[in-house]
Formats: C-alpha cells, structure tokens, sequence
C-alpha cells in the first residue's frame, strides 16, 4: 500500500508492505534504499496511543488531534492520505475542517502576525520564522479564524512543530 503523506510542510511517499515500510521524500532523495526497507511493528496502547517499534528503537505515538501526533513528546502536523480514495473528491475537501500549520525546519519564530480569534483569508502571513538566516513566512492553508496560537515570538521551534491552528 502507497500512502501519500505530509508531515508540517513536507511531502512523502510512504510503501507498506507487510512489517516493513519505505519512505521517499518528494523532491528529495529515498531515506534508506529499497533493499533497506525498515521493519517496524505496531502495538495500539489505548484508543490513541501506539506503541511503535522500528528496528528495535521504540516510539511512543499519539493522536493529540485531528491532524496532530506527539511521538515521543513532540508534536507535529500530519495528512496521511491513500490516492485511491481520493478520486472524484472537489477540492473543497482538502480545505475544510481543522488546520495546523507547522513549522518546516527547527528555527525562531520572529513575528506573529495575527490573534486568536481573528478572520484569516487563505494565503495571508500568519507567522514568520527564521531558519539558516532565512525568514519564512508560514500562510494560511484556507479562509477561516485563527483558533489556537501555541507558540510566542522569540520561541525556538522544531521541525513539524504546531505553530498556530485554523479553523
């Protein structure tokens, strides 16, 4: 099974084949070779939480939220989608409903540029964060209101980091 997957900003393709899986990055070279496949097992703990096993590292996995996991304590934004039951759906689809935006790379979130509460068009600036001396501003994924902001200016972030929620 072929997944299409976003994790913050990120996209991926991820290969489950049995208790092995294989991750490509798009644009970007495969993570291990096909003849390296990872071999992973899956245990769920309660009704959100998985404990998982990776070629005998150990992961604690929970769904914090819709499009939300913390794996090990750390949070990130994540779409896993199967192409095949995609077809036939409008574009509406991809824009309804909970959105976080994350932060791409690790770095400092600069300037806020909106509050809680506030009405948001799709592509307007939300917040800026510097990474490698370069500022990213991160848009609005859809037209909505800002829901949750869960970071301050001056913070540093990780990659996949929840940086603020639209709804």
């Amino acid at each position: 099974m072929i997944y299409d997957v976003i994790i913050g900003t990120r996209t991926a393709k991820l290969a489950v084949n049995g208790d092995s899986f294989h991750y490509t990055r798009e644009g970007g070279a495969d993570l291990q070779k096909e003849s390296l496949a990872k071999e992973y097992s899956l245990e769920q703990i309660d009704s959100s939480t998985y404990s998982v096993l990776i070629e005998g590292r150990s992961y604690r996995a929970q769904i914090s939220a819709p499009g939300e996991i913390a794996v090990n304590g750390h949070t990130f934004a994540i779409d896993v989608r199967d192409p095949r039951k995609l077809r036939g759906r409008g574009s509406a689809d991809s824009v309804s409903g909970r959105k976080t935006v994350a932060a791409p790379m690790p770095g400092r979130v600069v300037r806020i540029l909106v509050e809680e509460g506030q009405d948001v068009e799709a592509g307007q600036g939300l917040i800026v964060v510097e990474a490698m001396k370069m500022q990213n501003e991160m848009k609005s994924p859809k037209a909505g209101k800002v829901l949750e902001i869960r970071t301050t200016a001056g913070a540093a972030v990780s990659a996949g980091e929840a940086l603020l929620v639209i709804e």
